[in-house]
């Protein structure tokens, strides 16, 4: 990668044209673990050239060629989410619905109605009849976001469905079939979720049909220099910038740092520094980000759970739906937290949206 002086001079990049968005869900993986120009790329690119990589991409072609469920783990911020629209956008369901949904979000009292519908009437404010998610998704693929949160009274609801391929609205005598294709995500580990009793065995061997795990970025480091061009020219052309292009030094601290956010932290760095106009730095708390695993500060629980809130705030520059996101926790869970541990809570961001 060369290296050139930092100026970010809009003067020099004015004529492009700027892309707005978020990281797209488009991921392009050849055997050698580039992108392709055989075909017109779309905006955005996930570039991966790590053998894990690789072998989801083909198992995700399989998945939507035979259309099966599909359970796609790992931690927050690895992109489960870029994965589901590919196999969305790689198979025959391609020109149907997409429809994300927030498990975390559900409450049995309102979910059964929003996931599979309800009658005019059903319920007291039921003015007219609501299709629901999965009526609304038919033919297409309905991704439901953190499997492991959803609410025990729903899941043998979401098993039915699965098993027998057909969901019954609130207030309906019937059932009424669908035609669509599941992918669920996790960051939890739901073996030992079922383990805990807290998640039905029989659920998770329906969704795990095929099972992907996408690796943390710490453990797949040979992709960063890749990620660091994808995100300085994407930023480039947003904010009319010039590319960075970092320092064999810079670029040495960007791989060796441990990204506990993965591929959403850097991409978070990245844009930071081009709104601030300034070169890209890891986290101030790298140091600590890479101590060696199993050295723990100390084995007082409450205190390492108040520092690894800290920590999150810290990475997340006191953003409390991203730091929530990086624990793993609702943003609620989230604001209990700050509570028990004396902290102020911060306003206004606890509805912020970022993608998985």
């Amino acid at each position: 990668m060369a290296i050139r002086p930092l100026t970010f001079r809009a003067s020099e990049s004015a004529g492009r044209d700027p892309r707005g968005g978020s990281l797209d869900p488009a991921i392009a993986v050849d055997d050698r673990g580039v992108k392709s120009a055989a075909t017109a790329p779309p905006p955005n690119w996930v570039l991966g050239s790590n053998a894990a990589m690789r072998r989801i991409a083909k198992s995700i072609e399989r998945a939507a060629e035979v259309e099966c469920t599909v359970l796609v783990s790992g931690e927050t911020g690895t992109g489960k989410e870029l994965w589901a629209r590919l196999l969305h956008r790689s198979g025959p369901r391609s020109s149907k619905a997409f429809i994300p949904v927030n498990c975390s979000a559900l409450t049995p009292s309102l979910a059964e109605s929003q996931l599979f519908g309800h009658e005019k009437g059903a319920f007291t404010g039921a003015a007219g009849r609501s299709l629901g998610i999965f009526r609304a998704a038919q033919g297409g693929v309905v991704f439901l976001d953190e499997i492991g949160e959803m609410p025990p009274e729903l899941q043998p609801k979401l098993l039915r469905v699965l098993q027998q391929r057909e969901v019954t609205p609130v207030g309906a005598m019937e059932p009424v079939e669908i035609d669509v294709q599941i992918v669920a995500a996790t960051n939890r580990d739901l073996e030992q979720e079922v383990e805990k009793g807290t998640f039905r065995e029989d659920l998770y061997y329906r969704l795990n049909m095929i099972e992907l795990r996408v690796p943390p970025l710490r453990e797949r480091t040979e992709d960063i220099p890749q990620f660091i061009e994808f995100f300085s020219q994407k930023f480039a052309d947003r904010y009319r910038q010039p590319v960075w292009q970092p320092s064999a030094d810079a670029l040495a601290e960007f791989c060796s740092f441990s990204w506990p956010g993965n591929v959403r932290q850097l991409e978070h760095v990245i844009e930071q520094a081009y709104v601030l106009q300034t070169e890209p730095k890891v986290p101030v708390r790298g140091a600590a980000s890479r101590a060696a695993p199993g050295k723990l500060p100390c084995l007082d629980l409450a205190k390492l759970r108040e520092q690894a809130i800290k920590e999150a705030l810290e990475i997340t520059r006191g953003h409390k739906a991203q730091a929530a996101k990086l624990l793993g926790v609702h943003a609620n869970t989230m604001t209990r937290l700050l509570k028990d541990i004396g902290a102020p809570d911060v306003e206004g961001d606890a509805d912020a949206a970022d993608p998985e």
